[in-house]
């Protein structure tokens, strides 16, 4: 029991900073050009530090990512539920947190810091770019924070993926990668246009990255099952996450 609340603890306080400051940023952006550099900035950097923060316990932070680490069996399923149900909620309270504190016109105008989906798209092409960027992002998970012969950068090459699928593909869909950064500006502003796209576009980049790094590049070894933790070939149980 308390090893399960200090995974779902973690990933609650670093989703809430994701979305908190994430969010905050796009609220307070202000040209387009210097607001989506603002706003690719700061999730870059705040999911850096949060990853690095959270990565011995868990620093998932992102159902997608859970997601890819369950069909790669590197976390059970009781667990991969719990991280689930914790980066929803921390993204909600964060979302109310923003609603609490910034005005309320710059709230509604940016749907509480979340996400929309540009009109010269088709849902087909939403989808697409955010399972691409997606792809991305949980590739560097398994090529930074899972692989035993990865580079010690902690959270650092995470967040570059972050802000880089920002400025690639913000302005068409706001560049999501994460169901539950989707998730809570949407229940905090009762606007859940778009909720389809952000869910199944991150699921299938990040399971499609998940499962070609660890068939692909990760050396074959037993590994344990409890709670995220992972023993790579050769090496101490680590507990990897994005």
């Amino acid at each position: 029991m308390r090893d399960s609340l200090r995974h779902a603890t973690a990933e609650f306080i670093g989703i809430f900073a994701l979305v908190f400051i994430g969010g905050g940023a796009i609220m307070m952006g202000k040209d387009a050009l210097g607001g989506r550099l603002e706003v690719a900035l700061a999730h870059g950097l705040i999911l850096s530090i949060m990853i690095t923060a959270t990565m011995r316990v868990s620093g998932h932070l992102n159902p997608a990512v859970t997601l890819g680490f369950l069909v790669t069996r590197r976390i059970e399923p009781m667990m991969a539920g719990i991280y689930i149900v914790a980066q929803l909620l921390g993204a909600m309270v964060a979302a109310y947190a923003l609603k609490a504190t910034f005005p309320d016109a710059m709230f509604l105008a940016t749907r509480g810091g979340g996400q929309m989906i540009s009109l010269d798209i088709t849902s087909t092409q939403a989808i697409l770019l955010e399972a691409i960027a997606t792809f991305f992002l949980t590739f560097a998970v398994f090529g930074t924070a899972v692989d035993p012969q990865a580079p010690k950068v902690g959270g650092f090459a995470i967040g570059l993926v972050v802000a880089v699928d920002i400025l690639a593909i913000g302005p068409l869909t706001g560049a999501s990668m994460n169901p539950a950064r989707s998730f809570g500006p949407a229940v905090a502003s009762g606007i859940f246009e778009g909720q389809f796209i952000y869910w199944v576009g991150p699921i299938i980049g990040s399971c499609l990255a998940a499962l070609l790094y660890d068939r692909l590049f990760l050396p074959r070894a037993a590994e344990e099952l409890a709670h995220g933790a992972v023993r790579p070939a050769g090496g101490a149980p680590r507990v990897h996450g994005a």
